[in-house]
């Protein structure tokens, strides 16, 4: 086959979304029951097999799977990984139905399709272009399509066990811009001691829900002052109380409270950070309160991230924005959190670009197709470009 220029297939990219849509890969740790990766890791198995990549479909946990494909390149370029994730969130509440993958005014519905299995579907295509053009860069491109990114990234977490390259680019919805940082997450558990006693006997009791309470009002206080502290693209931290539990029935006074919480971090903030700064609320609470005792758990946590535009990565992928949508796009931020703090806390200079859409986790999930088939052709241009060709 002579060498041409890449051609997105987009009836074949069709197929392949509306086909990853009807599959249901439900995380189980997030749903009990759900199907997880296993069956959609064999069928991204089978489709990079039919193209030649070197492939493994490997359990990393019971029932979990990862799909790994590797285009070999012929030598002396760089290294592109290409990450996407293959969970979803729950269907429960879905006003349409999740796995058909219905398709209307340029829409194509369904549970993940937007999150972010049209961004896999991009990836798929893109090397596929190269393929059928038989274009060969010098560098590798490693397909990654993971599991359990939903929850506890465990998928990406093995595959970099193994897996080095170059650069990295996943390809979570971006309505097609370059996004360079995102926010990370502590998650923390407070628990706050009473003393149970019966509800006339005040005199022996000590309330916890109440002594709680003081914690949370200093919570409150926190969200205000992280407020005076900016991003350029991620704006202010936050915090805020997650879930709450306590008390034993109505006339006992209760003898436990526990609050989790979740603080969002901007680069250069840590869990370290956030452990000094509830610790100091409780010091304070314990200052003014001789009752109070409380015990604080940090209890996971992921980094964010802020990638340097000026690096080979980001110069490529806007470079084949240029030529592919005619236009550069902006620099931008994303409050969630991507596997791809993880791809460069192991070395691997991420950048995140992928479709439009709407409905993330929601009722109603969507991605545009033509910014689906957007994705791919930049792709296509980016590995060229930053692989060498």
């Amino acid at each position: 086959m002579s060498a041409n220029a890449p051609v997105i297939d987009k009836g074949n990219l069709f197929d392949t979304l509306r086909a990853m849509v009807a599959i249901d890969s439900v995380n189980p740790s997030l749903v009990p029951g759900g199907r997880g990766e296993a069956d959609i890791a064999a069928w991204l198995g089978e489709r990079m097999t039919a193209l030649g990549l070197e492939v493994e479909v490997a359990e990393i946990a019971p029932s979990r799977y990862n799909a790994v494909g590797i285009l070999r390149g012929t030598g002396g370029g760089r290294s592109l990984l290409l990450n996407g994730h293959t969970d979803t969130v729950g269907v429960e509440g879905m006003t349409i139905p999740p796995f058909i993958g219905d398709y209307r005014d340029g829409r194509l519905y369904g549970r993940g399709t937007m999150d972010m299995k049209g961004g896999v579907a991009a990836q798929l295509a893109a090397v596929k272009a190269l393929v059928d053009a038989g274009l060969r860069p010098k560098g590798d491109v490693i397909l990654g399509f993971v599991a359990d990114e939903e929850y506890a990234s465990l998928g990406t977490e093995v595959l970099l066990r193994t897996v080095r390259a170059d650069a990295g680019i996943v390809c979570e919805p971006t309505d097609l811009g370059v996004c360079v940082a995102h926010k990370g997450f502590v998650w923390a558990r407070v628990d706050v001691a009473g003393v149970a006693a019966h509800g006339s006997r005040p005199l022996e009791g000590v309330d916890a829900i109440v002594k709680a309470g003081k914690f949370l009002a200093e919570l409150e206080a926190l969200e205000e002052h992280l407020k005076e502290r900016t991003h350029p693209l991620l704006g202010a931290p936050s915090v805020h109380a997650s879930t709450i539990r306590g008390g034993r029935e109505l006339s006992t006074y209760p003898d436990f409270c526990r609050i989790e919480l979740e603080r969002r971090t901007l680069p250069g903030e840590n869990s370290a950070l956030v452990e000094r700064e509830l610790q100091t609320i409780l010091r304070e609470i314990r200052s003014r309160d001789n009752n109070f005792r409380a015990n604080l758990e940090i209890l996971f946590s992921r980094p964010p991230l802020e990638v340097d535009p000026s690096l080979p990565i980001v110069e490529a992928l806007r470079g084949a924005c240029s030529h592919v949508l005619g236009r550069i796009p902006d620099f931008s931020g994303m409050s969630g959190w991507l596997d791809s703090a993880l791809l460069a806390e192991a070395g691997i200079p991420t950048v995140i670009f992928g479709p439009t859409g709407y409905g993330l986790h929601g009722a109603e999930e969507f991605v545009e197709f033509d910014s689906v088939a957007a994705t791919a052709g930049v792709l296509a241009e980016t590995i060229l470009t930053f692989c060498g060709s």
